[in-house]
């Protein structure tokens, strides 16, 4: 795995202490071409590994994101991933109608899905070196998608990561006149077994529901193969694009 990146490399996770983000940092600790792993987390308790710098931060403060991004100024990553979204919070549960549709609820859910992973790209995607291949990615969701909307639903949610998904194809334009050899995508990583998916796996079936670590490796594997020509898209877990 990452044999299309320069090695060896430095790798960035955002959302370290979640299921998906503790499996990115795992197997990418794991790895022999990544050099370390800086998992930024509001987390403060997490596995210890040598190549792993655990980093405190509040995705929701952008002078804690200005630090965070100062502090790794002379490290240029060439891979950082966001993992850190919602779905349900206590009382605030996808909406079946838009008679259950609350403001409140709908700009917090496009807190966390739209607005952190758009400021944590405004002060890192300038990290990237400026030769060869480097790689944004942010988790989003198949249901971000407008066009595969066939059933309805879950409003504030799908209007956050449809709205992600325009912020990385936008991105993927003006990272492309400085940084040719970057890339900036969107990846959908399935049904995974979290605590996000977990009052929705009822009706999913066995071999569809993944874990953490299978739904990060195959992201992985999908974000290896990434070409800057195919940047501002979003990637299944399987790496086939999801329509817009």
């Amino acid at each position: 795995m990452f044999s299309s990146f320069s090695q060896p490399f430095e790798a960035v996770v955002f959302g370290a202490g979640g299921g998906i983000g503790a499996a990115f940092v795992a197997h990418l600790a794991a790895s022999d071409q990544v050099s370390h792993v800086h998992a930024f987390s509001s987390q403060t308790s997490l596995p210890e590994h040598s190549k792993v710098k655990h980093r405190h931060i509040d995705i929701f403060n952008e002078a804690s994101l200005m630090n965070a991004a100062a502090a790794l100024k002379e490290r240029a990553p060439r891979l950082i991933l966001v993992a850190i979204g919602t779905l349900h919070d206590g009382e605030v549960q996808p909406e079946k109608t838009w008679r259950h549709m609350d403001s409140d609820m709908m700009q917090h859910v496009l807190q966390v899905n739209t607005v952190a992973p758009a400021l944590i790209l405004k002060h890192f995607l300038g990290l990237f070196p400026r030769k060869d291949k480097s790689v944004f990615a942010a988790l989003s969701a198949r249901v971000g998608s407008i066009s595969d909307n066939n059933i309805g639903g879950w409003y504030s949610y799908r209007a956050s990561k449809a709205a992600l998904n325009m912020l990385l194809r936008t991105a993927s334009i003006e990272l492309a006149r400085r940084w040719p050899d970057a890339a900036c995508i969107g990846l959908h990583p399935g049904t995974v077994d979290t605590k996000l998916s977990k009052p929705f796996q009822g009706n999913v079936a066995t071999k569809k529901l993944f874990s953490p670590s299978h739904s990060a490796g195959m992201m992985l594997e999908v974000v290896d193969h990434i070409t800057p020509e195919q940047s501002g898209q979003v990637f299944d877990y399987a790496g086939v694009p999801v329509p817009s």
